[in-house]
């Protein structure tokens, strides 16, 4: 028996919602299949399917594992088909980032990741949502802030700079914040980042930012600030050519916070992949220069 035997038949009665769909995708009999999952629940000691004479429904335990049985079916048959192919990368890469990361510099690198590599394609979604990599089947995962997930790997790829700007007429109106802490005297535009970040005295200080617009469009929130509505804090790739124009004024540069870390995030068993590998070197090389 081999331990590959009931992962293709697990995988194929989710897709398809019965034994009998599974057998004909499979090219196998029913009862093939039936004894195939039968003695793989056995190894578990786990039962994946509810049965019915009706229907068929994975159980709590079949739904949780069925998406790694997909991983480790795609990693099968890719590590195959490169040896077929005697070394060309084929197969998918599924890539996740945040809307704005994803439109204007992720985008940009995955047509050339494309272009070098005719074998292979790649799904990219844009999303500000917290894409689970595991259940939800991604290879990577471009993210800010600090990795937590003890299930994935992270490695830099990039980092951004924050920077805090108003424009002329509201500065002119409200003043100039000296001190991070004169913000809570200011009408403050909030995006994405409910924390403000600042260091004071080589330390970090956050500071909670209070105002009447709050908004997840960090174009949205920079044309607020150019029409005079108050402050924000948005990435320099959002604000640089504003404040070159001049119709927006950085303030609180004295306090700046250290340029935020961008990673490529990633299930750990995945980076042994090398269509994933080959794409993560890629973003490392080309997204510096292009957020920069």
């Amino acid at each position: 028996m081999s331990r590959w035997d009931g992962l293709d038949e697990v995988v194929a009665i989710a897709d398809t919602g019965s034994f009998v769909s599974a057998a004909r995708r499979l090219g196998e009999s029913t009862s093939m299949i039936s004894r195939a999952v039968a003695r793989l629940e056995e190894r578990l000691g786990l039962r994946l399917f509810e049965r019915t004479t009706r229907s068929v429904a994975l159980t709590d335990a079949g739904r949780s594992i069925v998406e790694q049985f997909r991983r480790i079916i795609e990693e099968r048959d890719e590590a195959l088909r490169q040896l077929r192919a005697q070394g060309e990368m084929r197969g998918e890469v599924r890539l996740t980032s945040s809307v704005a990361i994803g439109e204007r510099f992720v985008a940009p690198v995955v047509e050339e990741f494309l272009h070098d590599h005719p074998g292979l394609s790649v799904t990219l979604e844009t999303t500000n949502r917290i894409v689970d990599l595991v259940s939800e089947g991604f290879d990577i995962a471009i993210r800010t802030g600090s990795p937590l997930d003890a299930r994935l790997a992270a490695r830099q790829v990039a980092e951004r700079t924050l920077v805090t700007c108003a424009a002329p007429a509201y500065l002119a109106q409200a003043g100039h914040p000296a001190h991070p802490s004169d913000l809570a005297a200011h009408q403050c535009l909030v995006g994405t980042n409910t924390n403000w970040h600042f260091r004071v005295d080589g330390q970090r200080l956050s500071i909670v930012p209070t105002g009447r617009l709050r908004c997840n469009s960090g174009v949205a929130v920079m044309r607020a600030a150019q029409g005079g509505m108050g402050l924000c804090q948005l990435p320099a790739f959002y604000v640089q050519d504003a404040i070159a124009a001049g119709s927006l004024i950085p303030v609180l540069d004295a306090f700046d916070d250290l340029p935020e870390p961008i990673w490529a995030v990633y299930p750990q068993r995945r980076f042994a992949v090398p269509k994933v590998r080959a794409l993560i070197d890629l973003l490392e090389r080309r997204l510096p220069a292009l957020i920069a």
